[in-house]
């Protein structure tokens, strides 16, 4: 069967997703959109320390610049992309409002909050509000120029986010390209800009929003007749694989398939109205757990073969106050509560759900008699530095955070500080003060152990 593949313009939804970069020859590193529209979200200091301790995303975005969340992420490593709202764009085409801007939502928080990537605007294309189209790349050129005068633009990158509906003649896939009228007057420029400046194409691809009952399996990775693209001779099994190279496409005609492209958003509901086909908490994680999977396997896609990439997994939380159908609150993989929905290979084992279709599961922590030491959020690198050299001088066995150890991922002051405080903690009679550390640590009966990395206990 041939796949017709609809791309929908979502630029009504903003989202919250799990992020997973596309880069060549490397393992894809997974992160999570924070979206915020709800009155039952924890507090984001708790957000941070769950993220940083229990799971293994590494990257977040925001929607907005937020700084309570900001601040609550000092000194995690945990990189931040950050989104200028859509209303602040034709403001900022001016130089000194961008300065500005910069000076009041960025320079605060950097460098202790990792901010990697300012998002200008989410979706402007598909909003075709002429003002936001004609005044969006001014205003990513003023950003960049005032982040030049910082000494941050080797440090911060700036693009902008699009749904898929800004291509056309999508099936097959090698025929798709930008629709007429943007590809050179807005699409062209921009993508210039991003190459100039070693920034990424970002692009949400939602194939929940392109599905029917017909290409359900097509868009869930599951067995298929696949889409073949009789062009350059390609068999495509999966949607997400088919819209990527749609994009790819579409750069490559203007000449841009040098540009790097990333996920912003890609995500399944686990709740729908009563009438949706594929919306429940099994197919949720079946869907998000085989993304993970795809993006991480070095495979690519036809046209980029051999590729991991950066993708937002939308969302952290389901959003309460987020208006449409039922599926629009339902994207979440965590409760308000830091529980998982389900399950998609993101938990550090101890938190691992036990049955990923069970929409009552909670996280398996450690037996209550077991204490580790860890860092406090918000402790700065410097002291954390200190607890290292304090810690390895001392003699003890540093050797699984050295280069080569099965702790030295991720190579961080503060993820090599937590196992150095920890193995102090232990290796002394446990004691509260054992794991104070100039009040940087903390004693926690979550066990931070990852993959071959074990923390003593």
């Amino acid at each position: 069967m041939n796949y017709v593949l609809p791309f929908f313009s979502i630029s009504s939804i903003t989202m919250a997703g799990l992020l997973i970069i596309f880069s060549t020859g490397a393992e894809a590193s997974i992160g999570v959109n924070y979206g915020t529209l709800a009155n039952n979200l924890p507090p984001p200091q708790q957000v941070a320390e769950f993220l940083l301790h229990s799971t293994v995303i590494n990257r977040i975005r925001l929607f907005d610049t937020d700084p309570h969340i900001l601040q609550a992420f000092a000194n995690t490593g945990i990189a931040i992309t950050v989104t200028v709202p859509n209303d602040q764009i034709p403001h900022l085409t001016n130089l000194s409002s961008a300065k500005q801007w910069i000076s009041d939502q960025i320079q605060p928080h950097f460098p202790s909050t990792n901010i990697i990537r300012i998002l200008v605007g989410n979706e402007v294309i598909s909003t075709a509000n002429h003002l936001l189209i004609r005044t969006l790349i001014p205003a990513m050129q003023s950003l960049h120029t005032a982040l030049v005068s910082t000494s941050l633009h080797r440090r911060i990158q700036i693009s902008t986010p699009h749904s898929l509906g800004i291509l056309t003649n999508t099936t097959p896939p090698s025929s798709a390209k930008f629709r007429r009228g943007y590809d050179t007057n807005v699409l062209k420029p921009l993508l210039s800009f991003l190459r100039s400046t070693s920034s990424p194409f970002v692009v949400n691809p939602y194939p929940f929003f392109g599905y029917s009952i017909e290409t359900l399996d097509f868009a869930l990775f599951r067995p298929n007749p696949g889409l073949f693209d009789q062009h350059p001779k390609l068999l495509y099994t999966n949607m997400l694989d088919a819209q990527l190279d749609s994009v790819y496409s579409a750069m490559d005609k203007l000449g841009f398939s040098d540009v790097e492209i990333v996920i912003g958003e890609i995500g399944w509901p686990s709740e729908g109205d009563i009438d949706q086909i594929g919306v429940d908490v099994a197919t949720a994680a079946e869907f998000n757990k085989n993304v993970v999977t795809r993006v991480n396997s070095g495979t690519g896609t036809p046209l980029m073969p051999n590729r991991t990439f950066e993708t937002y997994i939308f969302a952290l939380f389901n959003e309460n106050l987020k208006s449409g159908p039922t599926s629009e609150r339902n994207f979440g993989i965590f409760r308000s509560d830091l529980t998982p929905i389900y399950d998609i290979g993101i938990l550090r084992p101890t938190f691992r759900s036990s049955n990923p279709e069970n929409n009552t599961a909670t996280p398996v922590r450690a037996s209550p008699e077991k204490r580790w030491c860890v860092t406090k959020a918000g402790a700065e690198t410097v002291a954390l530095q200190r607890n290292i050299d304090y810690v390895c001088g001392l003699g003890l066995d540093c050797r699984p955070i050295n280069e080569g150890g099965l702790c030295f991922l991720p190579n961080t002051v503060k993820a090599h500080s937590e196992y150095a405080m920890n193995l102090y903690y232990q290796t002394m009679e446990k004691h509260e003060f054992d794991c104070d550390f100039d009040n940087t640590g903390e004693i926690t009966t979550i066990d931070p152990s990852y993959g071959n990395c074990e923390y003593q206990a």
